[in-house]
């Protein structure tokens, strides 16, 4: 596995400015430094913006049929190397192999093979108006900036990148500068398949270089992964300048078992929406509310299932569980972890640092007897802890899963679909499953409300994000003026 050569992609290739702060890139598993990019310079954002500004016309001036077939080549390239990048995925996240090897990679390569197929269909309306008519045109925005969050790095820079390639937009990606690597390696890739120099630019740093990027008048819109306070002070400063902005943050998400669901399928629901990726997915069920009548069983269940769960070398096509990104995530969920205790709730497993393995790993943690008003229920923790409630009818749980500031997502457990239909229609999340959790195909709408962000990625939904329409009127006739 070749990893990439210098901190930033612009242009079609890589430059570097070591002037700028030097961002070191640990891998989780050992605490080691693995590698080091630097944070982009005024010089390296102005280079990205211009660059990305110069080759957006000429790819807007492409047909959608030209577009959508460089987008399908660096799918299929992306599949190719599958295995490359999703080692460079694990030393980025600490995640494990057997995981990145299904979820990474391949989910963005599903973005770019899916959006490269859209490509050529994205066209405007005839609008018939007696002897007159109308028509619209979909425009691409322009240059749009990506900001992604860690936990993810390859599929979010697809995510955000195949939506406003295939509408004719240019894109400079800011990784979060925990995770850097990643999004280099995709725009190897894209270029490679044929993407005009400067249609995608990868550039490394902080917050501040996100906030020179957002700010830049050159930038008309911005898509950020990232947490609820990042968000917040992100879409301030698009809005001082009325740019588009798609959001999508945290959550502290409802995850419902109504007593007649099918237990072991709930727990692996649960699994799914705690576990995975070492509990560190926005969209995780945070929240697991019981029924009373089954609590017992569930958590027996569970306590069973996650004392299997194998923690270790990530590398290690066994292992089922890395660690948590970095110090300072293992710092916090830690702390999230004693607030449990201090507050009274039960641990039914887990609940420390894994002392045997280097780096950062957390034990998989269960919290039950959990209240509404516990900080463990209502503040993500984003690590391997799941709070377990009780509840006894559809209408005090509808109210309680609704109780917070975050909507991002929700998920339902029972054997009574059209009580499955009717809670999710009342739940207030942007994503929901019923008898699943965390599944995000590329063809279904993933984003939240409230806090929890707007916009949507993925599916047709996407398109309206990365486009502008132009309404057209031509009249056939002379023109009807009263004065």
């Amino acid at each position: 596995m070749t990893q990439p050569t210098a901190s930033h992609f612009i242009d079609g290739a890589y430059v570097e400015d070591t002037s700028g702060a030097p961002i070191d890139v640990i891998h989780p598993a050992t605490g080691q430094v693995i590698a080091r990019v630097h944070s982009a310079t005024p010089g390296i954002v102005e280079q990205a913006v211009t660059s990305a500004s110069t080759a957006q016309t000429q790819w807007a001036a492409m047909t959608g049929m030209e577009r959508g077939r460089i987008l399908r080549r660096a799918a299929d390239l992306m599949r190719e190397r599958n295995r490359d990048l999703s080692i460079l995925e694990t030393r980025d996240t600490g995640k494990p192999l057997q995981e990145t090897l299904v979820a990474d990679a391949t989910s963005g390569a599903d973005a770019l093979e899916y959006f490269g197929g859209l490509s050529a269909s994205l066209t405007g309306e005839y609008i018939p108006l007696g002897p007159d008519f109308s028509y619209t045109i979909r425009e691409p925005l322009g240059v749009c900036l990506g900001i992604g969050a860690w936990n993810y790095p390859t599929q979010i820079a697809c995510w955000k990148a195949a939506p406003a390639l295939a509408c004719g937009n240019a894109m400079i990606f800011k990784p979060s500068e925990t995770t850097p690597l990643c999004a280099l390696k995709v725009a190897e890739i894209l270029h490679e398949a044929g993407l005009p120099a400067g249609c995608f630019n990868v550039v490394q740093g902080f917050g501040d270089v996100g906030g020179q990027l957002v700010s830049d008048p050159r930038v008309a819109k911005v898509s950020l992964t990232g947490s609820v306070t990042t968000g917040r002070t992100v879409y301030e400063a698009a809005a001082a300048q009325m740019k588009h902005v798609t959001m999508e943050l945290g959550g502290k998400s409802p995850l419902i078992v109504f007593e007649d669901a099918d237990l072991d399928d709930a727990v692996g629901g649960a699994m799914l929406g705690n576990m995975y990726s070492s509990g560190q997915v926005c969209s995780n069920g945070t929240r697991v509310f019981v029924h009373s009548s089954i609590k017992a069983e569930f958590l027996k269940r569970f306590a069973a299932r996650a004392a299997k769960i194998r923690l270790g070398d990530p590398m290690d096509e066994t292992t089922q569980m890395g660690p948590l990104v970095s110090e300072a995530q293992l710092d916090k969920v830690m702390g999230y972890i004693r607030i449990g205790q201090e507050e009274g709730a039960s641990l039914v497993c887990g609940g420390k640092r894994v002392s045997d393995l280097d780096g950062y790993f957390v034990e998989p943690t269960v919290f039950a007897d959990v209240t509404d008003e516990m900080i463990i229920a209502k503040e993500e923790i984003f690590g391997p802890v799941m709070s377990v409630l009780d509840f006894e009818t559809e209408e005090e749980v509808i109210a309680r899963a609704n109780a917070t500031e975050f909507g991002l997502s929700a998920g339902v457990f029972t054997r009574d679909l059209a009580r499955a239909h009717r809670v999710v229609r009342a739940l207030e999340a942007g994503t929901c499953w019923i008898n699943t959790y965390n599944l995000a195909p590329v063809e279904m709408p993933f984003g939240g409300v409230k806090a929890s962000g707007l916009g949507r990625e993925n599916s047709k939904a996407a398109i309206e994000h990365y486009t502008q329409t132009k309404s057209v009127y031509v009249a056939t006739g002379p023109v009807d003026a009263p004065y």
